[in-house]
């Protein structure tokens, strides 16, 4: 078979207008972000609002691998409360010294590969439902994080929250990492594989019939999926110095949400990560623009929802333009 079988690449709008878009509405929000707190211009502020956005920054890049490749995860959260919660306990009980830390990290990293690895295996080897398959999931590692902690608690050594909260000179270590991740992104975007997701993501058949390794590209954008997040739990054991078994479920619908509002469409084959990067921080704008705004705490997640709905129509809307 030959390329023919891919989806006419004219039919879809230009990966820099997807970007633009997703940059535009980036730009709207922070507008009126800056509007409503004037501190956010400032070095200290940013780079604050940088340390809450990275862990769903980096659990968004995770989730547009799977969906570029015409999948989804929606044990993404839950990956991120498994390892959370097992990070912390593990430091613990080795006794907190910097062994430890290197030991939970490590731990950590591995724990969230293995559960990306679970869910490839499942949904591209058994051929089962993604959506079924990864919510089926989601609940397995959520139920084995309540068992290894029932509730919130735990600890870990100043070393990991410091070290952290820290950096290179003038530098925050969340502005490295942001970068890190950043960088990664656009290197991945530039590798044949990347380009072979895509095209699994427009036509499977076709790609598979053209020869790519579908099972095997399929596998590989759910276990980055699974190290974004366990990378996104350790940015959290950072910024809260504990665990928390229920940290991460709302993460899932949120990435997701991310990826689509970064022009990255849920059938897979189109879209970008750097356009997923943009979408997290719009949505970690809107967070702040509805405390900022002094809403009613009743009223705060229905405006939420509604700015949400309203960026992603209008997302949608302009990319289909």
């Amino acid at each position: 078979m030959t390329e023919a079988a891919a989806p006419a690449p004219e039919s879809r709008p230009p990966l820099r207008i997807r970007w633009a878009l997703a940059f535009v509405v980036f730009a709207v929000f922070f507008a009126v972000n800056a509007w409503l707190q004037p501190s956010l211009l400032t070095t200290r502020v940013l780079t604050s609002n940088l340390t809450s956005f990275l862990p769903l920054v980096l659990v968004a890049i995770g989730q547009t691998y799977v969906v570029l490749a015409g999948d989804i995860d929606l044990s993404a959260g839950a990956i991120i409360a498994l390892v959370n919660v097992s990070v912390v306990t593990l430091i613990e009980q080795a006794g907190g010294s910097g062994g430890a830390i290197a030991l939970g990290l490590a731990a950590g990293i591995a724990l969230g590969i293995l559960c990306g690895l679970l869910n490839g295996l499942l949904v591209a080897v058994l051929r089962l439902q993604a959506i079924v398959t990864t919510f089926a999931t989601s609940i397995v590692f959520g139920g084995i994080a309540l068992w290894i902690l029932p509730q919130a608690g735990g600890s870990v050594p100043q070393a990991y929250w410091r070290g952290y909260a820290g950096g290179l000179g003038p530098v925050k270590l969340t502005v490295i990492l942001f970068l890190v991740a950043l960088g990664t992104a656009i290197l991945f975007s530039r590798m044949r594989w990347y380009r072979h997701l895509l095209a699994i993501g427009g036509n499977r058949l076709g790609a598979f019939q053209s020869g790519l390794a579908v099972t095997r590209q399929r596998v590989i954008s759910y276990v980055l999926c699974g190290l974004f997040a366990a990378l996104a739990a350790l940015c959290l054991v950072g910024e809260t110095a504990s665990a928390d078994p229920l940290l991460g479920p709302s993460f899932t619908l949120t990435s997701i949400s991310a990826v689509v509002l970064g022009g990255t469409a849920l059938a897979g084959g189109r879209g970008g990560v750097i356009g997923s990067i943009l979408g997290a921080l719009t949505l970690g704008l809107i967070n702040n623009i509805v405390f900022f705004a002094k809403l009613p705490y009743v009223t705060q997640d229905l405006v939420k929802g509604l700015i949400i709905l309203a960026a992603l129509a209008g997302g949608i809307l302009g990319a289909r333009r």
